[in-house]
């Protein structure tokens, strides 16, 4: 469910205004362009803290932008190999300060197990090089040889 606007303090104001001077949920909504169900929830909201003032979110703010977030998946979707390290200097480099835990979170929200670098592969290159250079050395040797 997305987020919806909040109502204005006058509007709230009037809603309490017209509560108190015994107007219902549904009478008050019409005459304002509410919901009853809006009306309901500010006329409860101020039965119980005596005020209509909008607070601010509870929670920090996310650290790293929607966009940041994409170009991170598309960077571990690319290559699956990439760090969190790697990842953590990227996003400093474009002015954006997070540790490793904030893009294992950002990953695991997007069904992305974790971004660790994978173990190194059993045969490096250079190991393949000498394993193909031996056989191509002994590739006329005869079978008894073998």
């Amino acid at each position: 469910m997305g987020k919806t606007k909040e109502l204005s303090k006058d509007t709230r104001d009037k809603i309490v205004d017209l509560h108190k001077a015994g107007m219902g949920y549904r009478t008050t909504g019409k005459q304002l362009g509410e919901k009853a169900k809006t009306v309901g929830t500010i006329i409860r909201k101020w039965k119980k803290f005596e005020m209509t003032v909008n607070l601010p979110w509870t929670g920090a703010p996310c650290k790293i932008s929607p966009r940041g977030e994409s170009v991170i998946l598309r960077k571990v979707r690319d290559q699956p190999r990439t760090t969190q390290e790697y990842l953590v200097n990227d996003l400093k480099r474009a002015g954006t300060t997070v540790s490793t835990v904030t893009i294992s979170n950002t990953l695991q929200s997007h069904g992305l197990k974790s971004c660790s670098a994978r173990k190194v592969p059993l045969l490096k290159p250079a190991h393949v090089q000498a394993c193909l250079k031996f056989a191509k050395d002994h590739l006329d040797d005869p079978a008894e040889a073998w």
